[in-house]
């Protein structure tokens, strides 16, 4: 897996795991996995929209194959759906591995690295960050 450039973000910035900036909601249909990110504080969300994109989590996800992966943005609720193609090993119903499960695959994404300018540190969710 190739990592993604993170963007610049301005002077002190820290890189944190996704779930410190988001939470998700998941759900899987046949062979299709949704994976909803919120942001916690809506400050955060410009950062969410420039670099939680369709190339970051294909990339992410490049191990399970995705045929598209496809972001439908939500603005007022500062939130995001992906629809991942093709990730389920054929479908819930087939696969035999329970971590193909779409509430198993949103773990991963919520450990995306985003960039987070010192600004923005008190937004985070969980223990501060000195």
């Amino acid at each position: 897996m190739t990592a993604t450039p993170l963007p610049d973000v301005g002077p002190d910035p820290i890189v944190v795991p996704l779930h410190r900036l988001a939470h998700g909601r998941t759900g899987d249909k046949g062979n299709r996995s949704n994976i909803s990110v919120i942001a916690w504080h809506a400050d955060l969300w410009p950062l969410l929209v420039e670099q939680v994109t369709e190339d970051a989590v294909a990339t992410l996800f490049a191990h399970r194959r995705p045929s598209r992966v496809t972001r439908h943005l939500l603005p007022k609720l500062q939130a995001m759906n992906f629809v991942l193609d093709d990730v389920l090993d054929g479908g819930v119903n087939d696969a035999l591995n329970l971590d193909s499960h779409g509430k198993a695959l949103s773990y991963l994404l919520l450990d995306l690295p985003v960039r987070v300018p010192a600004a923005l540190r008190g937004h985070l969710a969980g223990p501060p960050i000195d």
